[in-house]
């Protein structure tokens, strides 16, 4: 079973895909006390040196001997100036420097600014190789306290085009250990600056994937120990012209980033050459990464707001494209329908940027994800009412099945239809008054699309409150039949829950705790569990109860403590095993402590924790486990935070909420306490 969740964090080092910094969320980040305000400067007795940086390019110019100056501004997150030199504020703060150029013509970034990368793996005869990289060895003026002027001490060429496009990035990190903080991303700061020489305006820009686009998933982006926060400076070192010099591959961002999320799925892969790079000192495999969506969803990343933004359609190349179809050799026309193409001039007349058919040669059309096909008929369910809905009685459910046209769909010729009974909706459960079953009603009869059914379970006696409905359903269907391109799709209904009450109370819905579309910013569509047809979290919940568990290991797959731990893998104490499925080698592509990544706002508090029933809870430290320490324990897995809860909990119930409120010291929102 694939690890879903495992997507690759561009970090270059030994543990390259889930940040260190935060892997023990055990030790929440901390936030120092504002410092003391320091002696007056500049007439101002501002407190100056407050947690957090922002460093921002002014200017920048190269003068004709090739000389290159770049004036920044540094302030903290209050707006006040820094010290470099962190005497007039608290932490010294380092600063690097990249200069690059766009060449006339041309697309990417060429480095001013270079360094020669010997092999390092033992043994290798590798040549060295000429890689973009920081400058080194330039110099600093002090303008005023943090207003500076950086020279490089490497120079453009005498030759260099001055009407094109030139950038400086930079990248400033703030020392604040000494204070008490290690948060990298509140004392890190990333800025791109570009201009023309001649003082033109600027026309020509390099901006595929936004940073915005990257952390719907990474929340936020981090690369290289912390100093890489924007995709706009990544892509000023990672050109064409940079060179692995231990394996020899290229470190081009687009062929680098493609690899990375491409990961396991890799034709070489999966013909059992690994994807990794050798990379100060270790290894950094990406051969087990998963991306958490179809990989055919190019407009994830490339998404709207970068000017070029639809390269992935409109500008098909051999190392962007090889760079996923790697096993395509595109001088011998090897899996590439036996055609040669010795350059890119000719991909457009093939794959062009206009979508003909699903599954044609275009880009789009190549790329399109069977169960998102327009062509699909769709399913659309919809339950009308439900009667005799009382305990002791069989709920008659009332419910249609339509196309996406307002076609009725004859149920006994789909694949598969389910009608879902759960409940009390207070808490979803088996046993004493509740219920969750799920039973086939195709061989209902209908009219129009409207079925009529009557459940063989029943309302359990003394059942109170509010139950729910729903409507499961899917078909598998071939699209483009009688084609060579012929391809199988599942067309699958969204489900949607119907609540009633059983007892002639009020009818309530069942509590939301998470969202569906947060769910998508990184799963696109949740159908890639279960066939399709539960994608709905409201939906998940009602199989995913505190009473459910894994057959195999005994593990609890109520959802908070499943989807908790699945999230947590390869940083959970003890392997997460559903069936023959270890979850330990999840790596979640962003920062944990970010509750409201999933959650809607203020439903991760303990005091609004809504679930009363005791979680089973048989494959932990205890058989059952009250709800808030279940919701906990499914990230805190040890046995300290287990006997923390268990020390916490009485006859009365659980005591979380002394101590973890919102009002109090050590509430949930300070312990996952993020600064950036």
């Amino acid at each position: 079973m694939r690890k879903y969740l495992s997507c690759a964090v561009l970090v270059l080092a030994p543990v390259v895909l889930f940040n260190t910094a935060f892997a023990d969320d055990h030790q929440p980040a901390k936030r120092p006390v504002d410092f003391a305000a320091p002696a007056p400067i500049n007439g101002t007795t501002s407190a100056i040196g407050k947690t957090g940086i922002v460093v921002k390019i002014q200017s920048a110019a190269i003068a004709k001997d090739g000389t290159i100056t770049v004036r920044a501004t540094l302030v903290d997150a209050d707006g006040l100036p820094l010290d470099r030199l962190g005497v007039a504020s608290k932490g010294p703060v380092s600063m690097s420097f990249i200069a690059a150029y766009i060449p006339a013509g041309q697309t990417q970034y060429i480095s001013y600014t270079t360094s020669v990368a010997n092999p390092s793996i033992p043994g290798n005869t590798n040549p060295p190789q000429t890689q973009a990289a920081n400058d080194s060895g330039g110099t600093f003026t002090t303008n005023a306290i943090g207003d500076y002027t950086y020279t490089f001490k490497t120079k453009a060429p005498v030759t260099f085009d001055a009407t094109v496009t030139n950038s400086i990035g930079v990248s400033a990190q703030r020392n604040l250990s000494e204070y008490g903080t290690y948060d990298e991303w509140s004392t890190t700061s990333n800025d791109v600056f570009s201009f023309v020489p001649n003082g033109s305006p600027v026309s020509v820009t390099r901006s595929v994937v936004t940073t915005n686009a990257c952390n719907q998933c990474h929340d936020p982006l981090i690369g290289h120990g912390g100093s890489r926060l924007k995709v706009e400076l990544c892509i000023m070192c990672h050109t064409p012209q940079t060179i692995n010099p231990d394996t020899k591959l290229t470190q081009d961002m687009k062929v680098l980033i493609h690899k990375i999320h491409m990961g396991s799925s890799l034709p070489s892969v999966k013909a059992g050459t690994p994807y990794r790079i050798w990379h100060r000192g270790a290894w950094s495999d990406f051969s087990t990464v998963v991306f958490p969506q179809d990989v055919r969803n190019c407009t994830t990343c490339h998404a709207q707001g970068a000017t070029q933004a639809d390269n992935w359609k409109t500008n098909p190349g051999a190392a962007a494209c090889g760079s996923c179809h790697d096993d395509v050799n595109f001088a011998t026309g090897l899996n590439h329908v036996n055609l040669a193409q010795p350059d890119d001039k000719q991909c457009k007349n093939c794959h062009s940027a206009t979508y003909g058919s699903d599954f044609d040669a275009s880009v789009p059309g190549a790329h399109v994800i069977p169960a998102n096909s327009t062509s699909l008929p769709g399913l659309v369910t919809k339950v009308i009412k439900v009667d005799n809905a009382t305990p002791g009685n069989a709920p008659i459910v009332t419910f249609s099945v339509l196309d996406k046209s307002g076609n009725p769909v004859d149920i006994s010729k789909i694949t598969s239809i389910r009608v879902v009974l759960g409940g009390p909706n207070t808490d979803y459960q088996t046993g004493p008054g509740a219920i969750r079953v799920s039973e086939n009603p195709n061989a209902t009869k209908g009219t129009s699309g409207v079925y009529v059914y009557t459940m063989t379970n029943k309302i359990p006696a003394g059942a109170v409150g509010s139950f729910t409905v729903s409507i499961e359903a899917s078909n598998t269907v071939t699209l483009l039949p009688g084609t060579v391109i012929a391809t199988s799709a599942v067309d699958a209904a969204k489900p949607v829950e119907f609540y009633f009450s059983v007892d002639k109370s009020a009818v309530v819905a069942r509590r939301q705790v998470v969202s569906t579309d947060k769910c998508a910013a990184c799963h696109a569509n949740l159908g890639f569990v279960h066939g399709g047809t539960r994608a709905n979290t409201q939906e998940c919940v009602i199989c995913h109860n505190p009473s459910l568990v894994d057959g195999t290991s005994n593990q609890s797959v109520n959802l908070a403590w499943q989807i908790h731990s699945i999230h947590r893998g390869e940083n959970l104490t003890n392997p997460y095993v559903l069936g023959t499925t270890n979850y330990q080698d999840v790596r979640f592509p962003g920062d944990l402590r970010d509750c409201t990544a999933c959650h809607l706002t203020g439903t991760y508090m303990v005091e609004n924790v809504g679930a009363k029933a005791l979680v089973t809870s048989t494959g932990g430290f205890t058989k059952t486990t009250p709800p808030i320490s279940a919701a906990c324990q499914g990230c805190h897995d040890d046995i300290a935070t287990a006997s923390h809860a268990l020390a916490n909990t009485t006859i009365l119930g659980e005591s979380c909420t002394a101590c973890h409120s919102a009002s109090e010291s050590f509430s949930v929102d300070r312990v996952h306490q993020r600064i950036f």
